[in-house]
């Protein structure tokens, strides 16, 4: 018990060398730890809806989750999936504004939650964490318009080849051969920007090639380098 309380102090924890906490010194991190509060999430379980106001930031410590935009039809966009290490709600640290997105946990997740006031004296005390942190939220907002871009650009088969390509790349394969994570048709069409039937159709269609093998939910890319010409318009 001793252990496991002594690791989940944030100047032990392995989790913050992957976000903008990595900067802070001991002291700061003590400050962290004093004021944090841990929170465990089953899977589906909402970690904060869009409009709501964010008192903190969370960080992920185990498990994923998407982060959604809702569109005007009521279908959810998928923006990214946040994992270990990931920072949530980061834009409530530098605006007073109500959440314009949401976060939904795939897994079950443990996350902290830190207040914004202990984040607020951070960045008005540590031009390095300031820094640091917006890079971190200028690397988001790429994300975003890149999701804009390929939404804009690419055919909606470009947009579904890519994102299973991503998500063998991001999370990796079981010893079959499937896709780690196991994602429900309806949030692969929310990856994609499409509705859940399209979406089938398409994947029917890349099995039909010998692209991809599906098994219930699991997939498995066969001819990634197939995928990847589609991808590329080649």
């Amino acid at each position: 018990m001793g252990q496991a309380k002594n690791e989940s102090r944030c100047e032990n924890c392995i989790v913050r060398h992957l976000n903008s906490l990595k900067v802070l010194g001991r002291e700061e991190l003590s400050n962290i730890s004093n004021s944090k509060k841990t929170r465990s999430v089953k899977k589906g379980e909402s970690i904060f809806n869009e409009g709501d106001r964010l008192d903190g930031v969370y960080c992920v410590r185990s498990g994923v989750s998407k982060v959604t935009k809702a569109g005007t039809s009521g279908r959810d966009q998928i923006l990214k999936l946040a994992t270990k290490g990931e920072l949530l709600g980061q834009r409530s640290m530098v605006v007073d504004e109500h959440s314009n997105l949401g976060a939904v946990a795939l897994h079950d997740m443990e996350l902290c939650f830190i207040p914004k006031s202990t984040m607020e004296s951070s960045i008005d005390n540590n031009a390095k964490f300031m820094k640091a942190a917006l890079k971190f939220m200028a690397a988001e907002l790429k994300i975003a318009d890149n999701v804009i871009a390929d939404m804009v650009q690419k055919s909606v088969e470009q947009r579904l080849a890519s994102a299973l390509l991503y998500l063998k790349d991001q999370f990796g394969v079981d010893d079959e051969g499937y896709l780690s994570l196991i994602l429900t048709r309806e949030d692969i069409a929310g990856i994609v920007g499409t509705v859940k039937e399209v979406c089938i159709r398409k994947m029917a269609a890349f099995k039909k090639k010998g692209w991809i093998e599906t098994s219930g939910k699991q997939i498995k890319v066969i001819d990634p380098q197939a995928l990847y010409r589609l991808v590329e318009g080649l």
